[in-house]
C-alpha cells in the first residue's frame, strides 16, 4: 500500500502527488489575521513541481524539494504570505551533525548561481549537498503534544487547544556513504492553524551495533533576505523581521536575551554579491548550541535536539508585533495564560498559614506561595514535616486556594563536591554566572530533584516558585555521576530542569520560575524587576509599577509577568516603603490593585495578612470581584 500524506483534509497517496494532478493549494488567507477568524488550517500540499511539497496555512508557506531518488531533501521557499514576501534567499542544508569529530550536512542543495535570490527555475539544475545525509521519504499527520499538560482552567480567560491545531511533517534522512555509522535522522516541521509560525527539529537514532558521540549539530540554518543592505559594516545591522525562539534558555526574562546560547545571526561567506563589502552583512541565521551536547548514543538510543520557532513579523509597528506574540504564546504554551491572583505569606508556620488561606478565600485570591524566609523547606524529606504540610494543602484545597512554597535552586553554593566546576581552575567559584551554583548533573542534584517530586507527590501541594532556575553554567567536573564532562555538561544540565518543568506542568504544579523557561511548561516570571525598587517610598513605587508593565508587555502577555506589591517592608525603605498598616494607607493600596489588576497583571503581595479591617477587606474583595468579571478584556 503507497504511503499516503495529507493534503488540506484529505489524505492521498504520495505517489500520486508527485507524479499526478494533485489539488492546487488553496488561495492565502484573506483579511486581517489579527482581527478576523483564520478559516484556513495548516496542511501539506504538492506544489508547482512533481518533487515539490509545501507546509501551508494561508498565512505563510514553507516549500521543499524532496527526491528521493537523488537524495535531495532541501527547503527551497519561505514565504509570507500575507504580502507576498519571500524571505529566503539561498538554500541551505536542512541541519548540520557533527559526529565523531566529523561534521556533515544534512540534504541542502548546491550549485546556486547568485546569492542575493533565488529562481525556481534554478533549482532543477543544482545538485545535492556532497557528502550529505540523502533524502529518503517523508510523511505527515496531526501535531502531537510536546509533554502533558493539565491545565486549572479557572485561572484561564480563555481556553487554547493543546496539543496546538495543525500539522506535523517528518522527512527521513540516512547517513551518506562511508560515514562509519549508521543511522537514521528525521526533521521535523510543525505549522499551526491561524498561526504565522513554523516550527522545526530533530532526531537522530544510532541503528547500528556500535556507539557513536553527536558532538555538536546545527537544527536550523536559514538564508534569510537582509533587512538592509549596507556598504559599511553597520554596528546596529537590521535583522529581518522574524521571532526566532527555542526551547534551549538560560537565565533571562525575556525572549531574545534567553535564546543567546542558540540562536545566532551570522554573516554568509559564500555570499560574495551582497552589498556588504566585507561580507558580514548578519543574513544568515543558524540555530547551535554554543557548547555540546557532546551526546554518546548507543546502538538504538535516539537524540533529540531543541526545538526552534519562527514567527513571521509584518514590520515595525510595536502593537501588531505585540499582539503576534501574544498570539503565538497563547497557542503553543497556553499555561502561560493562567494568572492566578498570588498571596505571598511571610510565615509557614502552620497557624500564619490557615489565616492567610482563610482571608485569601474571603477575597477572592487564589494561590497561596510560602515565601521565601518563610521556613518553608521543600528539602525536608522528614515523614512529619510531609505530613504537615499536606495537612496545610488539603486544608487550602477545601477553600479552592493552591498552596505551595519557595525553593532556591542556583545563586547559592551546596559544597565544593557538587558545585558546578570552573573550566580553567578547575575548583568551583570564579565564573558562574551567580558567582556559584550547584551542578545539576551532581550528586546533590540527584537528591534535591528527587526531594521536589516526592514533595508533590506525598502532599498534594500544586505551586512551586523555583527561585534562581538552572541559569546555563557549564561545569568541568569529570566526577559528577549526570555528565562526562565540560562538553556535555551544559545539555544535561538544561534536559534534567526542563525534564523537571515538564513533569510539573504535567501534574498541574504552577511554576513561578524568573527565568524564561515557558516552552518547557513556566507560567511566569517577572514582568519587570529589581528588588531594590519596592524599598522606595510608596508613590514611586506605583510610577515604577506602571512602567514595568507597560515595557514588560511589549513581549509578553499580561499573564506571563509577575509584579511585587511589599505589604510589609521588604530589603528597607521603612514605614515610607510599605503599606501596612493596610487601613491606614488604604487609598495606596486601592491604586496598586487597580494598577496591577485594570493591567490583566497579578502580582505577588507578600506580607501576613490581605486585610486588616472591614473597610480594607471590602476594598480588596471589590477589586478582586470587579477583575474576575472583566478577566477576559484585561488579559486580552
Amino acid at each position: 500500500m503507497p504511503k499516503r500524506i495529507r493534503i488540506g483534509l484529505a489524505l492521498i497517496p504520495v505517489a500520486a502527488v508527485l507524479a499526478g494532478d494533485p489539488p492546487t493549494i488553496p488561495a492565502p488567507q484573506g483579511g486581517d489575521w489579527l482581527v478576523a477568524p483564520v478559516t484556513r488550517t495548516a496542511g501539506v500540499y504538492a506544489g508547482v513541481h512533481p518533487s515539490e511539497v509545501a507546509l501551508d496555512n494561508g498565512l505563510i508557506r514553507r516549500s521543499f524539494r524532496l527526491d528521493a531518488a537523488a537524495g535531495v531533501g532541501a527547503c527551497i521557499s519561505f514565504e509570507d504570505l500575507r504580502d507576498g514576501r519571500q524571505l529566503l534567499r539561498a538554500v541551505r542544508p536542512e541541519a548540520d551533525v557533527t559526529i565523531d569529530g566529523k561534521a556533515t550536512p544534512v540534504g541542502g542543495l548546491v550549485g546556486q548561481p547568485i546569492g542575493n535570490y533565488l529562481l525556481p527555475a534554478w533549482i532543477s539544475g543544482m545538485k545535492p549537498t556532497p557528502g550529505a545525509w540523502r533524502f529518503v521519504s517523508y510523511e505527515s499527520g496531526p501535531i502531537e503534544a510536546r509533554f502533558a499538560y493539565a491545565p486549572r482552567k479557572a485561572w484561564v480567560s480563555r481556553e487554547s487547544a493543546w496539543p496546538p491545531k495543525g500539522v506535523h511533517l517528518q522527512l527521513r534522512f540516512s547517513p551518506p556513504e562511508g560515514a562509519g555509522y549508521s543511522g537514521e535522522l528525521i526533521v521535523h516541521y510543525e505549522m499551526y492553524d491561524g498561526l504565522p509560525v513554523v516550527c522545526k527539529w530533530f532526531n537522530l537514532k544510532n541503528r547500528g551495533s556500535t556507539a557513536f558521540k553527536v558532538d555538536t549539530f546545527a537544527s536550523e540554518s536559514l538564508a534569510f533576505v537582509e533587512a538592509e543592505s549596507s556598504v559599511d559594516v553597520n554596528p546596529r545591522p537590521a535583522l529581518p523581521d522574524v521571532h526566532i525562539e527555542t526551547d534551549f534558555t538560560t537565565v533571562a526574562m525575556m525572549p531574545e536575551v534567553a535564546q543567546r546560547e542558540t540562536v545566532r545571526w551570522l554573516p554568509d561567506p559564500a555570499y560574495t554579491t551582497q552589498v556588504g563589502y566585507d561580507l558580514k552583512t548578519p543574513c544568515l541565521m543558524e540555530c547551535r548550541p554554543s557548547v555540546g551536547p557532546a551526546r554518546v548514543l548507543k546502538p538504538g538510543e535516539t537524540f533529540e535536539s531543541f526545538r526552534t520557532w519562527i514567527l513571521v513579523q509584518e514590520g515595525k509597528d510595536q502593537t501588531r508585533r505585540t499582539l503576534a506574540l501574544g498570539r503565538m504564546y497563547r497557542t503553543l504554551a497556553p499555561w502561560s495564560q493562567e494568572n492566578p491572583l498570588i498571596f505571598h505569606v511571610r510565615s509557614a508556620d502552620p497557624p500564619a498559614v490557615r489565616a492567610a488561606i482563610d482571608q485569601a478565600a474571603e477575597v477572592g485570591f487564589e494561590l497561596l506561595i510560602m515565601t521565601f524566609g518563610s521556613g518553608f523547606d521543600i528539602e525536608n524529606t522528614t515523614p512529619e514535616y510531609r505530613k504537615k504540610i499536606k495537612d496545610l494543602a488539603d486544608y487550602a484545597h477545601s477553600k479552592g486556594i493552591a498552596l505551595g512554597g519557595y525553593s532556591l535552586l542556583a545563586s547559592r553554593s551546596v559544597g565544593a563536591d557538587d558545585d558546578v566546576v570552573n573550566p580553567k581552575t578547575g575548583k568551583p567559584g570564579g565564573f558562574a554566572i551567580f558567582g556559584n551554583s550547584p551542578c545539576l548533573g551532581s550528586a546533590w542534584a540527584d537528591r534535591y530533584f528527587h526531594a521536589l517530586t516526592t514533595f508533590y507527590e506525598e502532599t498534594g501541594c500544586d505551586v512551586l516558585e523555583h527561585d534562581g532556575s538552572y541559569p546555563g553554567d557549564v561545569c568541568a567536573s569529570t566526577k559528577h555521576p549526570g555528565h562526562a564532562g565540560l562538553e556535555d555538561s551544559r545539555w544535561t544540565q538544561w534536559e534534567r530542569i526542563t525534564g523537571f518543568y515538564r513533569w510539573c506542568r504535567g501534574r498541574g504544579v504552577y511554576l513561578n520560575v524568573p527565568d524564561w523557561y515557558f516552552m518547557n511548561g513556566a507560567n511566569k516570571t517577572g514582568m519587570g524587576y529589581r528588588e531594590t525598587n519596592w524599598s522606595l517610598p510608596r508613590e514611586q513605587q506605583e510610577i515604577i509599577e506602571r512602567q514595568n508593565i507597560a515595557d514588560g508587555t511589549r513581549f509578553k502577555t499580561p499573564s506571563m509577568g509577575w509584579m511585587f506589591v511589599p505589604l510589609t517592608e521588604y530589603q528597607g525603605g521603612g514605614a515610607a516603603a510599605t503599606i501596612e498598616p493596610l487601613k491606614e494607607h488604604l487609598d495606596h493600596y486601592e491604586r496598586r490593585l487597580q494598577n496591577l489588576l485594570g493591567a490583566g497583571v497579578q502580582a505577588c503581595f507578600r506580607g501576613p495578612r490581605l486585610f486588616d479591617a472591614p473597610e480594607t477587606k471590602a476594598m480588596v474583595a471589590k477589586w478582586v470581584g470587579w477583575y474576575k468579571a472583566r478577566r477576559a478584556i484585561l488579559e486580552s
